[in-house]
């Protein structure tokens, strides 16, 4: 990799602000031609002379005696363009479906296999920054590094106090590197736009610029270390997730001093039979941790390939590497919770106007005539069973779908759609014939039927009625994919619905349960009989009485605080 010296004025002053600014960085570079130039000629030539070699390969019918040879030589490529490329290496080779075997095995390399740069450089960059030595500052420091990245390497230490800690140490000069290949990336887009099907091109250059957004904070190491802290914050009632901690005496910028993690790569499969641990469970705690972060705090991690996930003998995953993390407003959390549950459910009208809510299609869309058409989409993709879906067989159904409508990728959901790829490929590698809907589901119908704050209880409501009617199949459909997850306890969520249902907040279901049930001028005793018979295994009469009296009992307690006097409350010792 060739490095480069940018003057300070800048990206040199972005990159100390830690803020990507694209028009800067454009005026920057079109004062320099020749370095664009030069770039774009070597980028090219390198990519384009790979591309022939297959080209020849299948026309000569070589392709498979020289694969492993393009394998080798398509990972050094992409080692030499430098960290933009690698990082595009590092999420095709968490794509066992759609990479060959004999590739993957050469881009897995690329997640923590680089060259590492100069040891003397990385003591160097310590001593610049904390301004102490690495003896100075730890009692034991690796002579070599123990991991090498796109960004940074890693040194294994121990501080005097006796801790074992990762040190991460950035490579030098890293910004100038970014900068120049983000503005060709952004260049080209404008120009490769026009030709790209799927109507992809539209956000094309937005999608360049939020990766820029992101890669700017990912080289921010005191970033990285306050992601870490909120991620583990978040997931600190799930102690199957393990944040690494953080030890900020010995953190700057460029160098990042965090908790050893003692584990093994969730795609070392040996190394998880030998340790004992299922990779069915290790498969689903990610999933449900990469669920949560979607869909209950919004906060995820945007980079989770398997050099950053790691299983550990407990039986515990851990993550690593949050340098590049997104966060999701409150109003995208629940439409994508909508946007499942009219999966769920198969309401097409009201999935395409999910589109319409998170950017996918315009506002001043008309989305009937789209409506057949998605169905027809996940009819096939679905197939009989919920376990049929995945990411890949919906982008092939897609295609034609988003090629006939104004359908565009939103700058944020690149982020998204890359972690929720990079995690289905993940699962894929520790099991083939791994489904991600069969934990999604559960979690979402989980979700709803517990409705622990408003909005959720509004999604809820919105699922069990339809134009009026409540809809009995649908709740019927969500208790049977709810008690799918082992973690499901319909006790606690019968206990919140009697909670909800004698609030004021309830009193518009409670209307509309009496009228489902007389509605047509009969009984729905067949409906309540079916759901009886769905949940009578799981319902103890001495554990739900127990439920409804601690409902009750916390629904007076709050009434009777809300109905007396202030003075009168406080003389009585009760709480609001």
């Amino acid at each position: 990799m060739t490095d480069f010296t940018v003057p300070g004025n800048l990206p040199g002053d972005t990159a100390s602000k830690n803020r990507y600014d694209w028009r800067a960085i454009a005026k920057y570079y079109r004062r320099r031609p020749l370095i664009v130039l030069w770039r774009t000629l070597t980028v090219s030539w390198m990519l384009g002379t790979f591309a022939l070699g297959l080209l020849f390969d299948h026309l000569l019918g070589r392709t498979v005696a020289n694969q492993d040879r393009r394998a080798i030589r398509l990972r050094q490529i992409l080692t030499k363009l430098g960290p933009t490329f690698i990082k595009v290496g590092q999420a095709l080779s968490t794509r066992p479906d759609l990479i060959k075997p004999s590739f993957l095995d050469e881009l897995i390399k690329l997640q923590d296999q680089l060259p590492p740069f100069s040891n003397e450089v990385a003591r160097q960059i310590i001593l610049n920054d904390l301004d102490r030595t690495p003896e100075e500052i730890f009692s034991n420091f690796s002579a070599e590094p123990v991991a090498a990245a796109s960004l940074g390497q890693v040194y294994k230490a121990r501080l005097y106090s006796g801790e074992e800690v990762a040190v991460k140490v950035q490579r030098p000069n890293l910004m100038p590197i970014i900068c120049r290949d983000l503005y060709i990336m952004r260049w080209a887009a404008g120009w490769i736009a026009p030709w790209l099907p799927l109507n992809l091109g539209h956000d094309l250059s937005l999608i360049v610029d939020e990766f820029g957004s992101k890669l700017f904070e990912e080289v921010d190491y005191l970033n990285e270390g306050r992601n870490a802290e909120k991620f583990a914050a978040n997931f600190q009632d799930e102690p199957l997730v393990k944040v690494p901690s953080i030890y900020w005496r010995y953190c700057s910028p460029h160098v990042l001093t965090m908790e050893w993690i003692n584990g093994f790569k969730l795609t070392d499969t040996d190394r998880v039979k030998q340790a004992g641990l299922a990779t069915n469970d290790l498969v689903e705690i990610g999933v449900s941790s990469g669920l949560r972060q979607l869909l209950e705090f919004g906060f995820f991690h945007a980079d989770p390939h398997p050099g950053n996930l790691f299983a550990m003998e407990d039986g515990c995953m851990a993550y690593i590497d949050f340098g590049m993390t997104d966060q999701l407003d409150q109003q995208t959390k629940e439409t994508l919770v909508d946007s499942v549950a009219h999966l769920i459910n198969r309401d097409y009208e009201d999935l395409a106007n999910d589109f319409v809510k998170l950017g996918f299609l315009t506002p001043d869309t008309d989305v009937r005539p789209l409506v057949p058409a998605l169905e027809t989409v996940f009819q096939d993709a679905i197939g009989a069973s919920v376990g049929d879906f995945n990411f890949k067989s919906i982008t092939d159904k897609f295609s034609e779908v988003m090629y006939e409508y104004p359908f565009r990728v939103p700058a944020k959901f690149a982020l998204i759609i890359r972690s929720l790829v990079t995690q289905e490929g993940l699962a894929l590698s520790l099991d083939p014939n791994f489904k991600i809907v069969e934990i999604a589901y559960p979690y979402v119908a989980r979700r709803l039927l517990t409705a622990e704050t408003p909005a959720l209880r509004r999604r809820l409501i919105d699922v069990l009625f339809k134009d009026g009617r409540f809809q009995w199949q649908r709740l019927e459909n969500l208790l049977m994919i709810a008690q799918s997850d082992q973690s499901f306890d319909i006790i606690p969520t019968a206990g919140l619905g009697i909670q909800f249902l004698m609030t004021e907040e309830g009193q518009y279901l409670r209307r509309q349960i009496l009228l489902a049930l007389t509605e047509d001028n009969r009984l729905h005793t067949e409906e309540v009989q079916r759901l009886w018979t769905l949940i009578k295994d799981d319902v103890q009469p001495n554990r739900l009485l127990g439920a409804a009296w601690d409902a009750f009992t916390d629904f007076s307690r709050e009434r009777a605080v809300a109905l007396v006097p202030t003075e009168i409350a406080g003389a009585l010792q009760l709480t609001r």
